[in-house]
């Protein structure tokens, strides 16, 4: 299924569900003794890209404040979950620079692909931006990196939620009921095609990571900068 099909049928099903009220309410994110953490590779949009975010985030407001609104700084695509968040993780009882040398091989030859951010898309738990690759560099990464991972003995978990190929920025998550649904879901088809503009892939970060990629709970590991 092409890229466009997927976060088509993902709005129109997730939409439904929000509309029968079969949606996910996120109880975690509250949640002061949440310590899941995990280590991910990502991409961080433009700051302008994050202010056109922001000001579709802010007409929801307006509807429904009580839903996880993302702030810019947590803003993100995730490029891999090299170790998916879960309670105990320890960072200090892995080797970062052995993850760092398998990341670099993999990242060799990647070009400066432009990732157009047009639309927004839904889950049953969040709300999403549509993101558009310009080329199959992102996803040539990511079968790069499983087949790397998977020759390694490091500690990884590629894939075990689900394998990941959209380049999707994920800006709300439901933790309430939803206020307004109907005037909730009429401003998601309002913007269901908004360009929210394009950006260049000038690096990628590693980071060590809370579920929600809170910028108070990240911690900067390593710039991959794109030649």
């Amino acid at each position: 299924m092409d890229l466009a099909s997927h976060y088509t049928n993902l709005f129109t099903e997730s939409c439904e569900k929000i509309s029968n009220d079969n949606y996910v309410i996120d109880t975690q994110i509250d949640n002061l003794n949440d310590n899941r953490l995990g280590i991910t590779l990502l991409i961080r949009p433009t700051e302008e890209i994050k202010n056109s975010i922001q000001l579709f985030l802010n007409e929801l407001k307006k509807v429904d404040a009580s839903q996880y609104y993302y702030p810019n700084s947590d803003i993100h695509i995730t490029v891999m979950s090299i170790i998916s968040c879960y309670e105990g993780f320890d960072i200090n009882n892995i080797t970062l620079q052995d993850y760092i040398a398998v990341i670099n091989k993999c990242i060799s030859g990647l070009n400066k692909s432009v990732i157009k951010l047009q639309g927004i898309t839904a889950s049953p738990s969040a709300i999403m931006i549509q993101g558009f690759p310009s080329d199959t560099s992102i996803n040539d990464l990511r079968d790069n990196l499983r087949t790397a991972f998977k020759q390694t003995t490091l500690e990884q978990s590629i894939d075990q939620r689900y394998s990941l190929f959209t380049t999707h920025l994920t800006v709300l998550r439901f933790k309430n009921p939803i206020n307004n649904k109907d005037l909730f879901l009429k401003l998601l088809h309002k913007y269901r095609d908004y360009n929210f503009g394009k950006f260049e892939i000038k690096k990628l970060e590693l980071v060590h990571n809370d579920w929600y990629q809170r910028v108070n709970l990240v911690k900067h590991l390593f710039d991959f900068n794109i030649k």
